[in-house]
């Protein structure tokens, strides 16, 4: 591939960058960035299309939408930073993405009690489990902050018609390290597809829909934080992910329990703080 001077001058200013992995960061970026001009061919409209679209995905954010992450999600970035920090192989849950809609300081319930705020209609759903080390210690006290889109396919920061904090909600394991909570069979839904990573899906010829799923998170002291999601493995949309979220030990089959209700019981492994 033919090297541009261009390329080295800009690499040659970034030398004296002080900080050394902004001066590491910095140069992969340049290197990969020219390469990926050069490889494509880019001409100056396509290069002013490009700046046109990361612009609207700019304006497209606001206070419960964080377009760039969207962006990242659909092009598979944000679940490879994911695999990157947690790439040991050991016994611990594996992680997924974040994804966009959580929010922080949701409200602490008591075990057992129920997600659902409002009287959104569903198949009930009883969730229970424990939180252990990699080792099989029980983790007490702690925290299990869990999420989800209602039967609408909408997550409450998305619908005003949502009470606030609907399906989402933070339980504290006992001194056995056991949580649970009532919730509703999670659902598919689309992603935000009315902007410029919606615009790029059809572009592509790409669907918008995610398997449903629970989001968790799972903290305590002296061991990593655990951000992780449970997927119904029956979904028809479970191989296709619009986000590349989903693991295959993170898929899960609802059972129906003896009381006509549908049950999931999942075990959280955390590993140690560093």
């Amino acid at each position: 591939m033919t090297a541009f001077p261009v390329t080295r001058a800009v690499l040659e200013r970034l030398e004296g960058t002080p900080d050394p992995r902004l001066r590491e960061v910095m140069s992969s970026l340049v290197r990969h960035l020219h390469a990926f001009a050069i490889d494509v061919g880019l001409t100056q409209e396509e290069w002013l299309a490009g700046i046109g679209f990361l612009t609207e995905t700019g304006k497209t954010c606001d206070a419960t939408r964080q377009e760039f992450v969207l962006l990242s999600d659909t092009l598979g970035l944000s679940t490879l930073v994911d695999d990157l920090a947690n790439a040991a192989r050991d016994e611990a849950t594996e992680a997924t993405i974040l994804g966009p809609f959580h929010v922080p300081g949701a409200p602490f319930r008591d075990p057992g009690a129920s997600i659902v705020l409002d009287d959104a209609e569903g198949e009930a759903l009883l969730v229970s489990g424990t939180v252990t080390g990699v080792g099989g210690e029980p983790v007490a006290g702690a925290v299990v902050d869990v999420w989800q889109a209602g039967p609408d396919g909408h997550y409450d920061v998305q619908d005003a018609e949502q009470p606030e904090h609907n399906f989402r909600g933070r339980f504290r394991t006992d001194t056995q390290g056991r949580y649970g909570f009532a919730t509703l069979r999670p659902v598919s839904y689309p992603i935000p597809d009315d902007g410029p990573a919606g615009r790029l899906l059809r572009a592509t010829g790409r669907h918008p829909w995610r398997p449903a799923h629970i989001h968790v998170m799972v903290t305590a002291e002296g061991y990593r934080t655990l951000t992780t999601a449970v997927f119904d493995a029956r979904d028809t949309h479970i191989g296709s992910d619009a986000v590349f979220g989903v693991k295959e030990s993170l898929a899960r089959t609802f059972a129906l329990g003896p009381d006509g209700l549908l049950h999931l019981e999942e075990h959280f492994r955390l590993r140690p703080a560093p």
